[in-house]
């Protein structure tokens, strides 16, 4: 049975399956069943989908391979159960078939199983054998092989290649002649991989004058040199070898996961806890740097000394602060903008993420991590390798070796947070099936050498050192994140991978907000658990955290006074709000600190010259002009109440802060400029979205492809060819008349002979039929072109009926 014809033959559900597995054969949707069938065989289709099959799957697909032909499953069976190191071949080989055929790897019926067209050729080595000898032996003079089969098979019929397969075919006895070195190197390659590197491998060698173990089985044709220093071991004596086994120790199922059991309720709360301090960092990430951004670097990120400041602020590792830094960043909360050199900015994103609830906004962010294709726990790392590494794009097969990570830029720099090069494509890939692997690990905290048995067993094709890495990091940052809890999948991230409600059901886990802290005499406050998000605002504004844990201390100082009262608030306003929100009286040191700071506040004016003073209080400017700390702001006293300054208003502000005072900066028209904590924001980047993925599509989008598949087949298949137009004159009539007869076709399902001028104003005529007319053109059928094309009306020139 042909293979395209095998797909016409499936069911619309099966096709609908087809598409949902392999989203990237409707990526356009081809034109006909046809086109499908040819995508579904081409080298990169075919390579993204073994990809995805795990070992066992993989192994039936590796044993079609070997075959010549088409295979019986009873066959197939006795095959891979001489494969299985423990247990029979079913149920999973039925299963494993089912899947290969939804997948359009193996189709036929039972009797005659067979791979799908370009299978065999992607595959190089199946199952770590060789290629068959006619192929091994391509290369090779004719003469050269006909030399070679009169040794080892004298008398017998055909070509020199052919004499060499149907000798190897039954390689026992030339094995048994050449020396124990010999067959123990025949022992090394049996189970792949099949090549190896040899000197001189195409020298011409005999059989009496063989002297090396290498030579004795160039030889006899056991080994076939395929370049000047490497040679290959022919399949038919490798599966010789395996005594006619293809895998050795298979496994059918998956290796089970190993761990510490842990209590689901407790890994539930201790993951929300988690999350919930996650959520916070983001947020008090995004406040401090409304307020104190920090510069984009010229080669893009965030620099190191900006990061570690992040880390203390946050107070958490450096490794985590990358981490929310990140995320936040693929999230849209923050983005490159401000001045001319560029900082790092909340978005008006921010805002709108900032008034949902808890739950929401950790749905987004854990939506965002799973789907983000950076990679945080790279950042600081230095390391040289391959760059297509750095990309993930070369992931070593299971018979390669892992590759060097690449983890900085060409000059060994480390990565920095925010930077272009932490991109991998392989990352939400990993990040999925590792949760996958924890999904179904329920209630246990699997260790994370048993992780990496079962990602290898479920992805063999996708293996390596960047790949083990990946699931490090990924098992790091769910804990950080809220995924997980004591190592163990979380309910609300269950809930999230499934596609449900994940807020609804992290929401009662999480701790229920306050919205009153306790003021104290020494000019702190205790807030007795998470504070409200418009209360917590309202504490970073006014105070600074002293200590985080149970409870968190804040203190009162005068700059932190200060900081509110530069954002545009009274001190009366900061009193009532204190008072509003405490369950204690405002002590009266606290009162005081805020009188004293809002009545020193703004009595002196920064303006630009470059920059200036200005005070009503002359004996206040005297007293900044005798003081030697100003020496460096080159001070100018212009009148007894205005000085001038060469520092811009920035720096002079800054240092009249330093030394003391409690200027304001004020526009050109004197106004008193209000930095607010929220006022800096920039415009967004696009959020990461959910595209398709490996694990299938929309069921709408993948009915409305295969609907598309079918009428295109159809249409494909009642092809015509294309026929004459009638001689005579080209039909003519007035513009009406035209328009009224197409409309009479349209109506009555009939063809029409029209004239029709082309794009150089010759006449042609054509036979149509016509099916819709709309904005100034007529689509139709056109028979004396077999297509579907789309008319100019005002280039008919007439309409006669046939």
């Amino acid at each position: 049975m042909e293979f395209t014809e095998w797909i016409r033959g499936r069911t619309d559900e099966q096709l609908r399956a087809l598409v949902s597995a392999r989203p990237e054969l409707i990526t356009p949707v081809p034109a006909h069943l046809e086109g499908l069938a040819s995508r579904a065989g081409s080298p990169s289709a075919i390579g993204r989908v073994l990809d995805r099959l795990d070992r066992f799957t993989l192994a039936v697909v590796e044993t079609l391979a070997v075959q010549e032909k088409a295979i019986s499953k009873a066959r197939l069976r006795a095959v891979i159960g001489r494969a299985l190191a423990e247990g029979k071949p079913e149920p999973e080989l039925s299963a494993a078939l089912e899947r290969l055929r939804e997948l359009a790897l193996v189709y036929g019926p039972d009797s005659a199983l067979d791979l799908a067209p370009g299978v065999r050729k992607v595959l190089d080595d199946p199952a770590g054998l060789g290629p068959p000898a006619a192929e091994a032996f391509r290369h090779h003079p004719p003469e050269q092989l006909a030399d070679m089969a009169d040794e080892i098979a004298p008398g017998t019929a055909g070509t020199g290649k052919e004499r060499l397969a149907a000798a190897l075919a039954e390689p026992g006895k030339l094995i048994e002649d050449v020396s124990g070195e010999a067959q123990a190197a025949l022992e090394q390659l049996a189970w792949g991989p099949p090549t190896g590197r040899v000197p001189n491998a195409r020298r011409e060698v005999r059989v009496e004058s063989a002297r090396s173990p290498i030579e004795q089985l160039l030889a006899r044709a056991l080994l076939a040199a395929t370049g000047e220093e490497s040679v290959t071991l022919p399949r038919e004596v490798g599966l010789y070898l395996r005594d006619g086994r293809i895998h050795r120790d298979l496994r059918a199922t998956a290796p089970a996961l190993e761990g510490a059991e842990r209590d689901q309720k407790l890994a539930d709360r201790t993951a929300a806890g988690q999350a919930f301090a996650f959520v916070r960092s983001v947020e008090e990430l995004c406040e401090r740097w409304s307020v104190d951004p920090p510069g984009v670097l010229r080669t893009g990120g965030l620099g190191v000394r900006d990061l570690k400041r992040a880390a203390t602020d946050l107070d958490l590792p450096e490794w985590a602060a990358a981490l929310v830094v990140e995320v936040t960043h693929a999230a849209g909360l923050i983005a490159a903008g401000g001045a001319v050199d560029g900082e790092w900015l909340p978005t008006t994103g921010y805002d709108l993420w900032r008034v949902k609830p808890t739950a929401a906004r950790w749905v987004i962010l854990a939506t965002t991590w799973l789907q983000m294709d950076r990679v945080p726990g790279l950042v600081g790392a230095r390391s040289t390798g391959a760059r297509q590494e750095r990309a993930g794009e070369a992931m070593p097969t299971s018979g390669e070796a892992g590759a060097t990570i690449k983890r900085s830029d060409e000059r060994d720099r480390p990565l920095n947070a925010l930077h272009t090069d932490l991109r991998r494509s392989a990352a939400p890939g990993v990040r999925a099936a590792t949760l996958g692997v924890l999904a179904a690990a329920s209630g246990l905290a699997p260790t994370r050498d048993s992780i990496a048995e079962r990602l290898a067993w479920e992805q063999p094709r996708r293996r390596g050192a960047l790949r083990e890495q990946l699931m490090e990091f990924a098992l790091r940052e769910a804990e950080q994140v809220g995924v997980t809890g004591l190592g163990v999948l979380s309910g609300h991230a269950r809930a999230l991978r499934d596609g449900l409600d994940a807020a609804a059901v992290l929401d009662p886990l999480l701790p229920e907000p306050v919205d009153h802290v306790l003021l104290q005499a020494d000019l702190t406050a205790v807030a007795p658990g998470p504070l409200t998000s418009e209360l917590n605002r309202w504490m970073t504004l006014t105070a600074d955290i002293e200590s985080k844990g149970g409870a968190t201390v804040y203190r009162f100082s005068e700059p932190s006074v200060r900081r509110a009262l530069d954002a545009g608030h009274g001190a009366e306003e900061l009193l009532a709000m204190l008072a509003r929100h405490s369950a204690t009286p405002v002590p009266q040191a606290l009162s005081y600190l805020v009188a004293d700071v809002a009545r020193r506040h703004g009595r002196m004016r920064v303006g630009t010259a470059s920059a200036y003073i200005r005070c009503d209080d002359p004996a206040l400017l005297d007293q900044i002009t005798a003081d030697r700390r100003a020496a460096q702001l080159r001070l100018r006293r212009l009148a007894p109440t205005v000085i001038a300054s060469r520092s811009s208003r920035a720096i002079l502000v800054d240092s009249l802060r330093a030394m003391g005072y409690a200027p304001v900066a004020e526009s050109l028209d004197g106004d008193v400029i209000i930095s607010q904590l929220d006022s800096r924001r920039t415009e967004g980047i696009a959020p990461v979205r959910s595209v398709a993925s490996a694990t299938g599509l929309d069921s709408g989008v993948a009915a409305a492809a295969v609907r598309a598949l079918r009428a295109g087949d159809a249409a494909h298949l009642a092809r015509r060819d294309p026929v004459e137009a009638p001689d005579g004159q080209v039909p003519r009539g007035p513009a009406t008349a035209t328009i009224s007869a197409l409309q009479e076709a349209i109506r009555q399902g009939v063809r029409v002979w029209i004239g029709y001028l082309d794009s150089q104003g010759n006449a042609t005529s054509r036979i149509l039929e016509p099916a819709r007319m709309e904005g100034g053109y007529l689509t139709a059928y056109d028979e004396t072109r077999a297509a579907v094309h789309r008319f100019a009306l005002h280039r008919i020139t007439g309409v006669a009926g046939l």
